[in-house]
């Protein structure tokens, strides 16, 4: 993951020496070299993707744009690319992020699961039905038809059932190490409040449309605010990436690893552009 990166630019060589650096751990080595599973532990999924697509962004950074959004995690790279923070303070807080979350898990363990076919509102209630036997709520709405839930897996697992006796297309429980955008990672929020007020957050130089909200973001007390909530919060995607069509968005660019959003994307409006900076190769062909 990002050895392309690292070996074929020097700017890159040198946000990911720097990344080890502030981290105090080599996250460049578990990277490229894994063991999977220990890049797959979220502590360290955080960082890494955070990493490479900054590492991404500072490569093509000679492009303009006018608004941002990230899913996610992926907000927190948005807030860098906005200017809002700093590389290095939007690290050490996705590291931090990773940490708590994986506490939070295994105080409270959960999963989530991806409804395909239903629309929002079915989902929505289907989990107040399944709430009578554990926590569950929407975690993620990604584009038409397409809602993730999550809470404990009695919860989970009962509106999952209820999903597939409603005519959901594809109901799958995803390998996911905790019941993430859910009230069972309350218990990770006072430790991000701790960090976030520590942290210098500056006014956002264009707009990022928050996960919380759907709506753009720019000021500081604001943004500090939307990411401790994002922690519980589902992530409005299908609504964000409207509103930023609606406000002129007429191309996305997917910075980091894999084609996810941009497939989402694509589902939500399929009249958009959209192309993806993955690896150092799509960077040198679209030059």
């Amino acid at each position: 993951m990002g050895k392309d990166l690292y070996e074929g630019s020097a700017a890159a060589k040198l946000l990911f020496d720097k990344a080890d650096e502030i981290l105090g751990f080599s996250i460049s080595k578990i990277c490229f070299e894994g063991p999977e599973e220990e890049l797959k532990k979220t502590q360290n999924t955080q960082p890494a993707i955070f990493l490479h697509s900054i590492v991404l962004f500072q490569l093509i950074n000679k492009k303009q744009f006018d608004m941002t959004a990230g899913h996610s995690l992926g907000e927190y790279s948005a807030l860098v690319a906005a200017g809002a923070l700093t590389f290095e303070d939007g690290l050490k807080l996705v590291r931090l992020r990773g940490e708590l979350m994986q506490q939070a898990s295994l105080k409270h363990p959960g999963t989530m699961a991806a409804i395909i076919g239903l629309e929002a509102k079915s989902v929505n209630e289907l989990c107040v039905e399944a709430s009578a036997d554990g926590i569950v709520q929407t975690a993620n709405f990604n584009s038409p038809g397409q809602v993730i839930v999550s809470g404990s897996l009695a919860g989970v697992q009962k509106a999952m059932e209820l999903a597939r006796a409603r005519g959901a297309k594809i109901v799958k429980e995803l390998p996911v190490s905790g019941a993430f955008h859910s009230p069972l990672m309350e218990s990770a929020r006072a430790g991000l409040k701790t960090a976030l007020d520590r942290t210098e957050i500056r006014d956002a130089v264009v707009p990022v449309y928050a996960n919380v909200t759907a709506w753009p973001m720019r000021f500081a007390d604001e943004i500090r605010t939307l990411l401790i909530r994002q922690l519980i919060s589902p992530v409005q995607w299908e609504e964000s990436v409207i509103h930023m069509i609606t406000d002129g968005a007429a191309a996305f660019v997917e910075i980091g690893p894999g084609k996810v959003l941009q497939g989402l994307v694509k589902r939500i409006n399929g009249n958009v552009k959209t192309v993806g900076f993955e690896k150092l190769s799509d960077i040198v062909d679209r030059k």
